[in-house]
């Protein structure tokens, strides 16, 4: 398994891949190199993580699939045959090469029909740790990636042997049913981990205000990561042990995090802190690193020292908590790894909302053409009021040059100053230190996030020769405000999903710099394909090379890279679930399209995210029963709502909406009902259209006028009281001022009050017992189900 290698004596300065390299313009073997040949078979197999059989996608039987070993310099020649029922794709992820290998079906490259078999062939004009994986639905959650070794021709330090380890996380849901779950807006997921934040635990932790604050901002409960995952792997296994490592050898252990959504924290056991060598395949100056977070898609390079006296331990903790993963090297007794504490989401919480941080930018807006990012970016940056401004230049270190940019002319010092005062609160009240701030001139808007939590960056990170670019270079700059809605779980850039938006047009030549604009509260790791970027960091024209880069909650990173391509090129979140629902771009160099991807047009990808999802919910109680069902994409939702109750009274209602952007839509449809007790022969049938809004504290309500003539409105909310206990409420009020039926009498007005309140408690993802009281029908409780 291991190769034994002799080089010992490395020149620190060399780089894994020669600075702004770009493919060959010839995809077939041009020079003569030696071909090193793979078969990859992908199918469908039963795997069983957790004592549960489970139908998952292999590559060439395993999970993960095999590591595919190269040398510097080689020619890859790589067949993958299909044997789904249905198409596949492979993206080799960090590679340079010809755009039409990248792998992204309807992008660059064909989908590999079932039965079929397509062979990727490509120079290797670099050395380091990437991998491979589905770019096609939701497929490599259920298996299909593995990595890539890429032996360097010189060793940038001297190690005596190699492993690669694959991070990955598994769950035995079916990843679509889990995208389902995660739009119709439950919490079954954080009550799974533990991670509800319910009034009981808000209450005891005193953070009342804070989670009223984040309400009142529609927010949801706060969460590191969306997903629930039964197990973690290390090479498909959950404990992996290497035993054959003898003491006192050096191992280069590659570290590769191929999961679809969890980033973890890497520790290592032993009395030396290990080496940091490599990040994303590139060479980085050495430097002694533990407790490292590594971002999905990214990868890491270590050398470790096995001990004389043991194993060394490597654990990897995914980033919120909710479980972790462990390899040891070496035998003997156990050198366990630091163990990194769980997270307080509430006490994080707490924090933010100490920051007067307008949140809740819109993941899809009005116009999705109309370009106002940098209004955007000022409506949501972070401010501290009751400061004066002697105060804020205190804390300010002279970088408060305005951005000569006319894009940024307008911020004012006071903005850009409450930035840095509001970061200063981000993880401990008014006392975190603050980090490198990212030159003003290089930032769209102010720098001030970019010197955010010192925990997320990458500071520690330096390229081993320049990276920056020639100054004479034009220069394209662009801001991308990353944001999503947690309820609806839709996520986008500059509030327009992949579905709603053109390819970004970028020229041969020029310099593409791009400040990354979290604006929403998870970590999105960003990967561009066929290109790698500079990360601007501390370390100024020795910034590091990286394909994917974490951008923290709430922060800024810039990138940016030479334009040296041609062809459509993808850049996406690489959290799989957010990449499905449209955080995603292409940018384009506005060359002719490969004439092999006729009949695959590009609305295969950039619709991908706009599927519409189908769920429901069938209520069986003592007093009353109910059905409703929704069927929704990002702008288009059908609603079918029923409610029966034992008087033999009866409403329906069937409606379709448009959103107009996150918590605004407009509806019309048909509702009918029987407006006497014992009448079912009686229905009456009425149109009806108006407005649903989002409210703030997360209320739902809706302004309505039926073909009567009688306007109605109504509310409806729900929050956890107890991790498993929701309580729910719904109002409605409708009017008849006699417009088109006569009143009874000389009334002129007449009105009727609906409302129910209750309790149910949630004991699976799609049960739940309820209770409530019904002004129409009383008392009751029963049986909910959820499809």
């Amino acid at each position: 398994m291991f190769k034994k290698l002799y080089i010992t004596v490395i020149c620190i300065c060399s780089s894994s891949l020669s600075w702004s390299q770009t493919a060959n313009l010839s995809e077939e073997n041009i020079h003569n190199l030696p071909e090193h040949e793979y078969h990859l078979t992908i199918d469908h197999q039963t795997v069983n993580f957790t004592g549960k059989d489970i139908d998952a996608i292999t590559i060439n039987g395993g999970i993960p699939g095999p590591n595919l070993e190269f040398t510097e310099g080689e020619f890859a020649v790589i067949h993958v045959t299909n044997n789904l029922d249905h198409e596949t794709s492979v993206h080799w992820h960090g590679l340079i090469l010809p755009n039409f290998y990248d792998g992204v079906p309807y992008l660059t490259t064909p989908p590999i029909a079932p039965g079929e078999t397509f062979t990727y062939q490509f120079e290797l004009k670099q050395a380091g740790t990437y991998w491979y994986h589905s770019h096609t639905g939701l497929q490599e959650q259920r298996g299909v990636y593995g990595s890539i070794q890429i032996n360097p021709k010189e060793k940038p330090v001297a190690y005596d042997k190699d492993l690669v380890l694959v991070l990955s996380d598994w769950m035995d849901e079916n990843p679509a049913s889990q995208l389902k779950n995660l739009k119709r807006g439950n919490e079954w997921y954080l009550i799974k981990k533990k991670q509800v934040q319910s009034w009981d635990k808000i209450i005891k932790k005193g953070a009342v205000g804070a989670k009223l604050k984040m309400m009142w901002q529609r927010m949801p409960d706060f969460a590191i990561s969306d997903n629930f995952y039964d197990t973690f792997l290390i090479n498909g296994k959950n404990q992996q042990e290497y035993p054959s490592f003898q003491p006192g050898e050096k191992v280069r252990v590659r570290f590769v995090n191929a999961s679809a959504a969890s980033y973890y924290w890497l520790t290592f056991g032993g009395a030396n802190d290990p080496m940091l060598i490599a990040s994303d395949g590139q060479n980085v100056v050495p430097v002694a690193h533990n407790k490292t977070l590594i971002g999905v898609a990214e990868t890491y390079d270590f050398v470790v020292t096995i001990p004389t006296n043991g194993k060394l331990q490597v654990r990897a903790m995914a980033q919120d908590g909710s479980g972790f993963a462990t390899a040891t090297l070496g035998e003997g007794p156990l050198q366990e790894a630091p163990v990194v504490s769980k997270p307080d989401l509430i006490g994080k919480m707490k924090k933010m909302m100490q920051m007067d941080m307008k949140m809740g930018a819109p993941a899809s807006k009005f116009r999705p053409h109309h370009q106002d990012s940098i209004k955007v970016m000022k409506k949501y940056q972070m401010k501290m009021p009751n400061m004066t401004m002697d105060t804020m230049q205190k804390n300010m270190d002279g970088q408060m040059a305005m951005k000569k940019d006319k894009k940024s002319s307008d911020q004012k010092p006071m903005q850009m100053a409450s930035d840095s005062m509001k970061n200063n609160s981000m993880n401990s009240q008014h006392s975190m230190e603050m980090g490198y701030k990212i030159p003003a001139e290089k930032v769209v808007g102010s720098n001030m996030k970019t010197a955010g939590n010192a925990q997320f960056n990458y500071n520690f990170l330096k390229a081993p020769k320049k990276t920056e670019f020639d100054s004479t270079k034009p220069v394209k700059e662009l801001l991308f405000n990353l944001t999503g809605n947690m309820n609806r779980y839709v996520w986008s850039i500059n509030g327009v999903p992949l579905s709603e938006t053109d390819k970004i047009k970028i020229e041969k030549g020029e310099v593409v710099r791009i400040t990354l604009n979290n604006l929403t509260m998870m970590h999105h790791p960003m990967h561009l394909h066929g290109h790698f970027f500079r990360v601007l960091n501390k370390n100024g024209a020795y910034s590091p090379l990286k394909h994917t880069v974490d951008v923290a909650p709430m922060q800024k990173v810039v990138i940016e890279f030479d334009a040296n391509e041609v062809g459509d090129w993808f850049f996406h979140c690489h959290i799989l679930y957010h990449l499905n629902s449209g955080m995603a771009r292409v940018f384009s160099y506005n060359t002719p399209r490969d004439s092999r991807m006729k009949g695959y047009p590009i609305t295969g990808l950039t619709n991908e995210a706009d599927h519409i999802y189908t769920w429901g919910t069938v209520t069986a109680a003592s007093h009353m029963s109910e059905f409703s069902m929704t069927s929704t994409n990002i702008r288009n939702q059908f609603n079918v709502s029923a409610a029966y109750g034992y008087h033999n009274n009866l409403e329906a209602d069937v409606s379709y909406e448009r959103y107009l952007n996150d918590y605004f839509r407009v509806f019309g449809g048909v509702s009918v009902e029987n407006e006497m007790e014992d009448s079912l022969e009686e229905l009456s049938t009425t149109a009806v259209g108006g407005i649903r809004y989002l409210l703030p504290l997360l209320i739902n309500s809706e302004l309505s006028m039926n073909s009567k003539l009688r306007p109605a409105i109504s509310l409806d909310t729900e929050t956890m009281i107890f991790p498993r206990i929701a309580l729910f409420g719904e109002y409605e009020y409708q009017m008849d001022f006699g417009w088109v039926d006569p009143l009874e009498g000389d009334a002129n007005y007449a009105s009727e009050t609906t409302w129910q309140v209750g309790l149910e408690y949630i004991f699976a993802r799609n049960f739940s017992i309820m209770g409530s009281y019904d002004n129409r029908f009383g008392f009751g409780g029963g049986l909910v189900t959820r499809f």
